[in-house]
C-alpha cells in the first residue's frame, strides 16, 4: 500500500490503532532516520494490519459503528506510520489526541542541495532558502520555485544547482508513492488472535517491552484498562509522581502473581476477573496510599528525586497483601528503611524482574519481608556509608537523594530565604543543587572541566546546598564565605541542618578541599546514624504500641504465646509449658538477630488472652508474682547474672487483658537448655530463631560450628 493511500484511508476512517497497541514513543531521531531512509529509498520494513468487521476499543475520540463496515488495525509499523502522518499532514493522526503525545517530531528541515536531514537550527537555516520544511513541501506551502527565486535573488543560484533542486524537491514528493508491503490479517481472526499474533511479532524484536505487550494482552480482554490506568497515572503525575504503563504492569503482576518477570502470565483472558480486582484496589487504596507513605515517612516529594520507582512494586505488595491495606507504624518505618536502601544500593538499576521475583517472593513468604529484604541487599553491598562513597560523586548519585530526605527530616530550610525545603511553593521555589563554592570562583582556582579530578571536587555533592529556585538565581556568584557567614547570622540553625562544616576557617577558597573532606565526614556521620534510627526508635526513643507488635505477626524477632503455666487445651497446670518459654529465650539469644520479644498472654494468631489463667496457679496474683516467677525460672537456668542483665520484664494491659512482654537482648555467649530426651534422661539441647520458631541443633558438630561463627567475637 502506498503511503499516500495509507494517509488517506487514515482520514477517510477505514485505518485505525487499536487501544492495546502502546503509546506514541519515537522520538525526533527516529523520526528523521525514517525519513532518511524514505528519501534515500532504503527499505523501512513492512506493514501488518488486521481487516475485521469487529475490532476491539480503539484509540482517539472516534468509535466504530457497524456502517463502516470492515477497517483495519494496524498492529505492526504504528510508530512509523504514525510519524509519517504527522510530518507529512503536519498534525496528529485522527486516533491521538494532544496530550498522548509527548515527543513532537514536527520541524524536520530538508537540505535541496544535500538531502540532509536536520531539526531546525537558527544559525544555519534562517535566512537560508536551501532548507526547507519537509511538512510544508507536502502540504505546497513551498515550492522548487520559490526555492529557486530566493537563492536567484542572492545571487546564489547556478545552472547546476537550479536542476538539483528541481531534482531533489521531486525525490522528497516522490515519498508520498513509496510503497509499504502490507501482510494482513483476515476478516475472519478473532480478537485473541489478532493479539496473539502482536504479541509474536513484536516479542521478538526490541521495539516493545514485555510490559508493553502484557498491556496490549490486558487491554484485548478488558478494552477499557489503559484509560482506567492512564487516568490514574495523570491523577499521581498531577501530586508530583510520574510513572509510565509499565509500572502498573509490574504492580499488577506482583499483587496477582508475586513475580516481576514472566509477564506471559497476564496474556490469557482468565485474568479478566483477577486483574479488575486488583485494580480496584490499587486505584482505590494501595497506589494513593503508598505515595503518602513516601511523602510523610519518607520525606520524598516527587517521583525525580527516586532512581527507580520499582523499588515502590514490593512495598506495594505488602499493602495489598493486608486485608485492610493499613501499615503499622513499625511497619512503615521498616518499609521506609529498605526503601531508602534499595535507592542507595540501586536495587533496581539492573536486572529488575529477576530481581523482583525474589524480593516479591520475600514479601510473600516472611513474616518479616523488609528485614529479609535488607539482608539481600547486605548480601551485594554493604550497608555502611563511608566517607570515600562522597569523593568525586556528582548530583547524580543517589547519596545526593538521601542527603535531600535527611535535610527533609531535620527540618531544613533555603540558606537564603529560610523557608522550609519541603514546602511547595510553585514554579519559582522548585528546589535547586546550589554550589556553595561557586563554580566561577573554583573554575578561576583550576578546578575546571581541563583537570577531570579537579572539575569533580567542584562539582561534588559535598559542594551542594538545597536552595529553592529563585534564591539560587538571585545568590548568583557569591563568595562561599560571604554566603555561609549570612546563612548562619539569619538562620543560626540552618547550616547544621544541611549537613555544614560551621567552622569559618573552611569557608575560605583556600581551604576548599578541606571543607569537602570535612562535610563528607559530617554527611557520612549523620547519614549512617539516620538510618539506623529510623527503626531503633522503635524500641529505644519512642515506646512502640504492643498492640502494633502483635498486629505485626510472629518472626525472627517475635514470638507469641498462649501462657507460661496453663494448657489452654487441656484447660489444667502444665509445668513443661515452662520448658517451652526458657528454649524461646535461649533461642532469642542465641540467634545472629538482635534478640527478640517474647509476649505472654497471646495465641499464635495474635488473639490476646491474658493471663488469668496463669495467674490463678500462682501464689500471687499480680505482676509482681509473676514477674518473680518468671525471673526464677531464668535464674535457674541461665544463671542471676545472665537474668539481670539480658532480660527485661513489663506488663501491658490490652483489651482488658493483662500481657507480660519480656525482652531479650543479644547475647554474648550462647544458652543451653537443660530438658529430657525421648529416654527421660536430662540433657543440654540448642536452640536458635529459625523464622518465626525456635529450633534445637541436634548434631554436635553442626552446634560447635553454628557457636564459633556466632559468637566468635567473643570467644
Amino acid at each position: 500500500m502506498q503511503i499516500r493511500q495509507i494517509i488517506d484511508k487514515i482520514n477517510d476512517n477505514q485505518i485505525f490503532v487499536p487501544a492495546f497497541q502502546r503509546e506514541y514513543v519515537w522520538k525526533r531521531p527516529d523520526a528523521k532516520a525514517l525519513f532518511t531512509s524514505l528519501i534515500k529509498r532504503y527499505p523501512t520494513g513492512t506493514l501488518l494490519t488486521w481487516e475485521t468487521a469487529n475490532p476491539p476499543e480503539l484509540k482517539g475520540k472516534k468509535k466504530y459503528s457497524s456502517e463502516m463496515g470492515a477497517v483495519k488495525l494496524i498492529l505492526d509499523g504504528q510508530q512509523r506510520i504514525t510519524t509519517i502522518y504527522m510530518i507529512l499532514e503536519g498534525k496528529l493522526p485522527p486516533y491521538y489526541t494532544q496530550p498522548e503525545i509527548k515527543n513532537n517530531v514536527l520541524g524536520l528541515y530538508v537540505n535541496l542541495e544535500t538531502l540532509e536531514l536536520e531539526y531546525y537550527k537558527k544559525q544555519a537555516m534562517e535566512n537560508n532558502p536551501i532548507w526547507v520544511n519537509l511538512t510544508d513541501i507536502f502540504q505546497a506551502k513551498i515550492k522548487s520555485s520559490d526555492v529557486r527565486k530566493s537563492l536567484k535573488a542572492r545571487e546564489l543560484l547556478t545552472d547546476e544547482l537550479e536542476d538539483l533542486i528541481d531534482d531533489n524537491f521531486e525525490a522528497v514528493k516522490s515519498i508520498m508513492d513509496r510503497e509499504f508491503p502490507e501482510q494482513i490479517i483476515p476478516v475472519s481472526a478473532s480478537i485473541k488472535e489478532a493479539i496473539d499474533i502482536f504479541y509474536i511479532v513484536n516479542a521478538s524484536g526490541v521495539n516493545l517491552t514485555d510490559a508493553e505487550l502484557a498491556l496490549a494482552q490486558i487491554s484485548g480482554y478488558w478494552p477499557e484498562a489503559r484509560d482506567l490506568f492512564k487516568a490514574k497515572l495523570f491523577e499521581l503525575e498531577k501530586n508530583g509522581f510520574v510513572f509510565k504503563l509499565d509500572f502498573i504492569i509490574y504492580a499488577l503482576l506482583g499483587v496477582t502473581h508475586s513475580m516481576g518477570s514472566e509477564m506471559r502470565r497476564l496474556h490469557s483472558a482468565d485474568n479478566r476477573d483477577s486483574i479488575k480486582a486488583a485494580w480496584e484496589r490499587l486505584d482505590k487504596q494501595i497506589l494513593d496510599y503508598v505515595v503518602n507513605i513516601l511523602r510523610t515517612h519518607a520525606y520524598v516529594d516527587h517521583s525525580d528525586e527516586i532512581n527507580s520507582v520499582f523499588a515502590l512494586i514490593p512495598l506495594i505488595a505488602y499493602v495489598y497483601g493486608k486485608p485492610n491495606g493499613q501499615l503499622t507504624e513499625i511497619e512503615i518505618k521498616k518499609a521506609v528503611k529498605w526503601f531508602y536502601y534499595s535507592q542507595l544500593r540501586q536495587r533496581y538499576v539492573s536486572q529488575t524482574p529477576q530481581k523482583l521475583d525474589k524480593d516479591l517472593a520475600t514479601v510473600k513468604k516472611s513474616p518479616q519481608p523488609f528485614d529479609d529484604l535488607l539482608g539481600l541487599i547486605e548480601q551485594e553491598r554493604s550497608l555502611t556509608i563511608t566517607e570515600g562513597e562522597f569523593a568525586g560523586r556528582d548530583i547524580r548519585h543517589p547519596l545526593f537523594s538521601l542527603m535531600r530526605w535527611y535535610f527533609k527530616s531535620k527540618g531544613a530550610v533555603c540558606l537564603t530565604s529560610g523557608v522550609s525545603i519541603r514546602q511547595n511553593m510553585g514554579k519559582k521555589y522548585v528546589l535547586e543543587k546550589d554550589h556553595i563554592f561557586p563554580y566561577a570562583a573554583l573554575k578561576e582556582n583550576g578546578y575546571d572541566i581541563n583537570n577531570r579530578f579537579k572539575y569533580a571536587l567542584a562539582q561534588e555533592i559535598t559542594n551542594r546546598a538545597v536552595l529553592a529556585q529563585v534564591e539560587n538565581r538571585g545568590k548568583s556568584d557569591q563568595a562561599a564565605k560571604e554566603y555561609l557567614d549570612s546563612a548562619k547570622t539569619k538562620f543560626p540553625s540552618a547550616l547544621s541542618k544541611q549537613c555544614i562544616p560551621e567552622d569559618s576557617a573552611l569557608w575560605e577558597m583556600s581551604a576548599f578541599e578541606r571543607f569537602l573532606a570535612a562535610r563528607r565526614s559530617m554527611l557520612s556521620e549523620e547519614l549512617n546514624d539516620f538510618l539506623a534510627g529510623i527503626t531503633k526508635m522503635d524500641t529505644a526513643n519512642v515506646e512502640v504500641s504492643i498492640a502494633d507488635m502483635i498486629a505485626e505477626g510472629e518472626h525472627d524477632g517475635l514470638e507469641f504465646k498462649s501462657s507460661m503455666r496453663w494448657d489452654t487445651k487441656q484447660n489444667c497446670l502444665n509445668k513443661a509449658l515452662e520448658k517451652v518459654v526458657l528454649k524461646t529465650i535461649a533461642a532469642f539469644n542465641n540467634g545472629y538477630g538482635g534478640g527478640g520479644t517474647l509476649i505472654i498472654g497471646v495465641d499464635d494468631e495474635g488473639n490476646v488472652l491474658g493471663l488469668e489463667n496463669d495467674l490463678s496457679t500462682l501464689k500471687g496474683d499480680d505482676a509482681d508474682a509473676y514477674e518473680l516467677h518468671l525471673r526464677n525460672l531464668v535464674n535457674a537456668e541461665f544463671g542471676v547474672q545472665y537474668a539481670a542483665s539480658n532480660i527485661k520484664v513489663r506488663f501491658h494491659d490490652l483489651e482488658g487483658q493483662m500481657v507480660c512482654v519480656v525482652t531479650v537482648s543479644k547475647g554474648s555467649a550462647p544458652l543451653f537448655v537443660t530438658d529430657a530426651d525421648k529416654n527421660g534422661m536430662k540433657v543440654e539441647k540448642f536452640f536458635v530463631r529459625s523464622g518465626n520458631a525456635s529450633d534445637p541443633i541436634n548434631n554436635p558438630s553442626e552446634i560447635t560450628d553454628y557457636i564459633s561463627k556466632r559468637f566468635k567475637a567473643n570467644a
